[in-house]
């Protein structure tokens, strides 16, 4: 596990359940190490692997969300939550589906930036807007977003957009640490007031 300056105020699990031996089989393979979360995750291996389920299924082949757009949202949420382990490891996702890192670099600044489509802006802002405490998705937003989704990808987005704020408010409030998988998006904190 990657170390932090501080020490933890909820330890991480030194040995993990056995049950998780598939997935961290899995996370070893495709990043040569059992990723942090899951050494907090696996106080509860069943909720571990109903929020595994749940992301893969957010992540299958057949989603009405392109990957670039599924990543784009995620490191936008996983900012606004100020998720140290979310931002690195999904701004590693966005780099390889964007094939730079460039959108990496202005998702905190997004609302400047001239590397969003209409379709990826319209995105941010409702991930935004789900984001904040209680939800503020106005009717402007509703109208713009309605132009480039039908319900079935407005239900995924919603859907994705509240998976990743469980995910990265889970792992804010532990203060588990970056991974080291995206270094320039550990820097690029994008909160409420970005």
């Amino acid at each position: 596990m990657k170390k932090t300056t501080q020490p933890e105020w909820v330890a991480p699990l030194r040995r993990l359940p056995r049950s998780l031996a598939p997935l961290l089989h899995l996370q070893r393979r495709h990043y040569g190490e059992v990723l942090n979360p899951v050494r907090w995750w696996g106080r509860f291996p069943r909720l571990f692997w109903l929020m595994a389920l749940f992301v893969g299924y957010l992540e299958r082949r057949r989603s009405t969300l392109s990957p670039g757009l599924r990543a784009l949202v995620m490191t936008r949420v996983s900012q606004r939550c100020d998720c140290a382990f979310c931002i690195d490891a999904n701004g590693l996702r966005l780099a390889q589906r964007s094939g730079s890192l460039d959108k990496v670099l202005a998702v905190a600044t997004w609302q400047e930036a001239d590397c969003f489509d209409a379709v990826e802006r319209a995105a941010l802002a409702y991930a935004d807007a789900v984001s904040a405490t209680p939800p503020q998705v106005s009717a402007a937003l509703k109208a713009e977003l309605r132009r480039h989704f039908d319900d079935r990808a407005l239900t995924e987005l919603t859907a994705l957009v509240a998976f990743q704020n469980l995910s990265a408010r889970f792992n804010a409030a532990l203060d588990i640490p970056a991974q080291g998988l995206c270094t320039p998006a550990a820097g690029r904190r994008g909160g409420e007031d970005a």
